[in-house]
């Protein structure tokens, strides 16, 4: 029951974030980034309030819990948010390493808000030439040498 009430506590933190979201003129999400019981990362959504399309609430708390500890792996953490992750945040989450994610909302709840991920999942499971954006390989040659250098190089820190 202990267990129950931190997490819930957790996601108190992350639901009253996004309501300060709301009210500072943000979108309506909050995340925390927890490790071993401590909020090391917080977020709210501040895309029309940066500019930034990336600034999810879920991206900003990753990005905060990142330059606390020092480190983009952010393993053995938990993310707490009001409402699931859209694919960006998502995939963030993995890059990042997490190792679990809480939401209150579900993808619905955000819909209804008229936050729809819907159609973005659904691009992102469409082959590339049947997207809506479409994606036009140039230079790939001339790229590679990139690669080869990062494959050669003996100091490189893998992600």
């Amino acid at each position: 029951m202990e267990e129950l009430a931190r997490r819930q506590g957790f996601m108190r933190a992350a639901i009253a974030l996004s309501e300060q979201s709301v009210a500072m003129g943000g979108g309506p999400f909050g995340a925390v980034v927890v490790r071993d019981g401590t909020i090391i990362g917080r977020g709210h959504n501040s895309v029309t309030l940066d500019n930034d399309p990336t600034a999810h609430a879920e991206i900003v708390a990753i990005r905060d819990a990142c330059r606390a500890s020092g480190d983009f792996r952010l393993e053995g953490c938990e993310l707490y948010v009001n409402c699931e992750p859209c694919p960006m945040c998502l995939a963030a989450a993995y890059w990042a390493h997490l190792e679990r994610i809480f939401y209150a909302g579900a993808t619905t709840d955000a819909a209804a808000g008229g936050f729809d991920d819907a159609a973005i999942y659904q691009q992102v499971c469409t082959p590339a030439p049947q997207r809506r954006i479409a994606l036009v390989q140039l230079l790939r040659d001339e790229a590679m040498a990139a690669f080869a250098a990062w494959r050669g190089k003996a100091d490189r820190i893998d992600y």
